[in-house]
């Protein structure tokens, strides 16, 4: 009897606090509206400075090499410039002890440059992706590789959206799908990605006063209806970021969209080593600005700082890159690259899953192309070449050329190409492309490419 009378009160007592205090949503709802907005707000100003701090770090781990540099800019034995100091050290051996949150496996990050939308609200809402580059990252090794998909690739959308140019996919589904049509496409996994908006290209450049280019031809287009005038001689420049976005954009030639595809690369190979100079690290505060408006990914941050590390420690000699091989063809008016799937599959299997030859030819042929004020490089690389037992099949000339050394054969890997250049160091260092479709002027191993003014 007791007991079911201090059930009742218990009861009563609780039904009296539920009708005093109200529910827990009425609760919640009855807190002042602006202690949810500084909530808020809260969240985006540690959301800002999250990037902040990344960006910073990224730049001190790749840019701290140089002792006197920093005190210069920061003062000597100050308390900033010692402790960019000692991270230079910690991170400047030949072996710094690199380690990945997730550990030592290799990473697929997917590379996205989105134009605009047209709108001044969302700049990542209904834009189309003019840049994709998968990169394969080696934690083990510290090397990279560099798949670049032509954003007029024929390919089928998940979701039944059916066929469509692989840069729609972002417009019509985000990221989420465009990294699926990928994953379907090539048979992969996109580990993270990293989406930078048209915009913060031409801030970037502009915080780094400007980027050594070579640009392989006059480019001249004028297109009144869009406001596009485009008026770049040939030779070395120092892109402004006006002569850069205009430099990216040019697409009226012989090649089309893959010769803008081909100088993405050369201008990101052009960036890296811009970023890479001491100099640099008195642009970082600019170069922060940047971030939080126009950079957008998933990666964490202790991630990126990670990658950052082992960013110093690249060499854009060592990074091999290709293109996804296939042919340009016109429906209609509509202009697609249909991929080539035997050609997909092996670029994939060599870059992504680095699946290499694991022994080498006896002998090895090889062509070369030059420009028409270097044929005399080319005469003398021709008869080292041939001193050194590799057999030239063919010499041609090849009008604005960047430096190229191109890998036909599974049997040229980049470890072959640096034992080539101590044999033979008029090879010297040029950017690494493996293209098993295309050949120049014959069916050889590789081929060797001097180009531009002094073979840039």
């Amino acid at each position: 009897m007791q007991d079911r009378n201090n059930k009742k009160k218990i009861s009563r007592y609780s039904q009296k606090r539920r009708h005093t205090m109200g529910s827990a949503d009425e609760q919640f709802s009855s807190y002042p509206s602006y202690k949810v907005k500084k909530s808020n707000s809260f969240r985006k100003i540690l959301t800002f400075m999250t990037i902040v701090f990344f960006i910073a770090i990224f730049g001190i781990l790749l840019l701290s090499n140089n002792r006197d540099f920093i005190n210069d800019k920061l003062g000597e034995n100050s308390f900033l410039s010692n402790i960019l100091t000692k991270l230079s050290k910690g991170n400047s051996s030949k072996d710094p002890g690199f380690s990945m949150p997730f550990g030592p496996k290799r990473q697929n990050i997917l590379l996205l440059g989105v134009d605009s939308n047209g709108a001044d609200s969302d700049l990542w809402v209904g834009t189309r992706t003019d840049t994709m580059i998968l990169l394969n990252i080696d934690p083990r090794t510290k090397t990279v590789n560099a798949l670049t998909i032509p954003r007029d690739s024929k390919v089928y959308l998940p979701k039944g959206m059916g066929i469509q140019k692989i840069n729609a996919a972002h417009a019509i589904g985000g990221v989420e799908m465009t990294k699926k049509t990928i994953e379907d496409t090539l048979g992969i996994h996109v580990d993270r990605y990293i989406m930078v908006h048209d915009d913060a290209v031409r801030e970037i450049v502009k915080a780094l006063g400007g980027v050594d280019i070579y640009v392989e031809k006059d480019m001249h287009y004028n297109d009144y209806a869009g406001n596009l005038h485009i008026n770049i001689s040939k030779g070395k420049h120092r892109l402004t970021e006006k002569d850069v976005v205009e430099y990216l954009r040019f697409r009226h030639d012989a090649l089309g969209d893959i010769g803008r595809t081909q100088r993405q690369q050369w201008f990101l190979r052009g960036l890296l080593a811009d970023m890479q100079k001491p100099e640099t690290i008195a642009k970082i505060p600019k170069i922060i600005s940047v971030a939080g408006k126009y950079i957008k990914t998933d990666m964490s941050v202790y991630e990126m700082t990670q990658y950052a590390s082992m960013a110093k420690h690249f060499d854009k000699d060592n990074i091999e890159s290709a293109m996804l091989p296939g042919a340009p063809n016109k429906h209609g008016y509509v202009s697609y690259w249909i991929l080539d799937p035997k050609m997909t599959q092996e670029v994939v299997n060599r870059l992504i899953y680095r699946q290499m030859a694991g022994e080498r030819k006896e002998t090895y042929t090889a062509s070369i192309m030059s420009s028409p004020d270097n044929t005399a490089e080319a005469k003398a690389l021709k008869a080292a070449l041939e001193n050194a037992g590799i057999e030239v099949k063919c010499s041609g000339t090849l009008r604005s050329a960047h430096s190229q050394f191109i890998a036909h054969s599974k049997y040229v890997t980049i470890d072959y190409y640096a034992d080539l250049k101590k044999e033979v160091p008029e090879v010297k260092s040029r950017q690494f492309v493996y293209n098993p479709s295309t050949y120049m002027c014959a069916a050889t191993d590789f081929t060797i490419v001097t180009g531009g003014e002094n073979g840039i």
